[in-house]
């Protein structure tokens, strides 16, 4: 079969669903995978079957279109779309019976006005203390009669600091979420999902599951912080995806060779560079330096900058790597390679900017033992 790809992010989706019930298990309560951001760049489709097949008992995703996404791709189970804003079309949600956040009564009653047929699914968002989305003063003045044609069917908050497990203000805001969701009983509201738990929390923070948690990076086998919670394999999660490309060229280069734009770097010795095939228009970062690639078992370190559509490493004068040869850019690790966390702290970013800015020009292979390839 003729194949043109010079780069490929491969997806383990086994991976997805063996994290996902290993998370649920941690948890003892239901979990809802986050799949927004295109599955954080794994794929949004067949990483939610994936999720599902691992236990999820609901998915999470930002946008409305990501949902009807989901839904017009035969997924039945229940979506949570939190980030739809005033204007939007809460009719085609309400039809695709796709579950809607509501932050403010501005929401509320925009949604409420949507209802036609059927009553709308909504998760009531409150700001325990990141100060970001959700109700803050207006919860005070929450009525009854704001919930005309609507079903609560959630209760939710975000966490500021979960990935900072001593931090006082996780036990502030697991404090002000249970003292918020009180209000629901006085609204004549019983038995209504909480859930406040990220990944973060979900792995080191029992206390703040409730009866849901809504995990994110930790189903793609990444941690939330590998310096305050440890790394992906500590943690008993297996990194999803890895990411790969061709050597385009590798060539042999005497000392004192500038290399790149800028002339940023300097050949230090004789030695064997590899131009490989990925560069910041695929989603490596320009600014990554300390990061490289990994081939026939030895690191190859970034060497000058990152152009647009390649990048340099520095291969070493004994390196056996040729010119075609695929290599890993980062991965699990656990052979000795880069991971995303590496890159993430290469580029001053996260693992979560490292997976998700990966572009549509790099496909997504996919492999399981259990679930259609999509």
């Amino acid at each position: 079969m003729t194949t043109f790809n010079r780069a490929e992010a491969r997806i383990d989706l086994d991976r997805i669903t063996a994290n996902v019930a290993y998370l649920k298990n941690i948890a003892g309560v239901d979990l809802m995978a986050v799949v927004k951001a295109d599955a954080y760049g794994h794929g949004l489709v067949p990483v939610a079957r994936a999720a599902l097949a691992g236990g999820a008992t609901s998915l999470g995703v930002a946008l409305l279109e990501e949902a009807i996404t989901l839904r017009g791709a035969g997924i039945t189970a229940p979506i949570l779309a939190w980030l739809v804003p005033p204007g939007s079309d809460y009719k085609s949600a309400i039809d695709r019976d796709i579950d809607l956040a509501a932050p403010s009564l501005v929401a509320l009653k925009e949604i409420s006005s949507a209802v036609v047929n059927r009553r709308a699914r909504v998760h009531l968002e409150v700001d325990t203390g990141m100060t970001r989305g959700g109700f803050l003063s207006e919860w005070d003045s929450l009525e009854a009669s704001h919930l005309a044609g609507i079903e609560v069917v959630g209760i939710f908050s975000h966490f500021a600091r979960a990935d900072e497990p001593d931090q006082e203000q996780n036990v502030e805001q697991r404090d002000r979420f249970a003292a918020m969701s009180k209000k629901l009983e006085a609204l004549g509201l019983s038995h209504v999902p909480q859930h406040l738990s990220n990944s973060a929390a979900t792995l080191k923070d029992p206390a703040s599951r409730f009866n849901m948690v809504r995990t994110g990076i930790a189903i793609y086998g990444l941690t939330p912080d590998v310096k305050t919670l440890g790394s992906s394999h500590s943690l008993g999660l297996k990194a999803a995806m890895s990411l790969h490309a061709k050597l385009h060229l590798v060539k042999n280069v005497p000392a004192n060779s500038p290399v790149g734009y800028g002339a940023t770097a300097i050949t230090e010795r004789y030695t064997k560079l590899g131009i490989v095939a990925m560069g910041y228009a695929d989603g490596i970062p320009r600014i990554a330096q300390g990061a490289g690639i990994f081939v026939h078992g030895k690191r190859a370190p970034i060497i000058g900058r990152v152009s647009m559509d390649q990048f340099v490493v520095d291969l070493g004068p004994d390196s056996a790597a040729i010119s075609g040869d695929w290599v890993e850019i980062f991965g699990d690790g656990i052979a000795g390679g880069y991971t995303a966390e590496d890159w993430g702290n290469a580029s001053g970013s996260i693992n979560y900017e490292i997976v998700t800015r990966i572009g549509p020009r790099v496909p997504r292979i996919y492999r399981s033992q259990t679930l259609d390839r999509e």
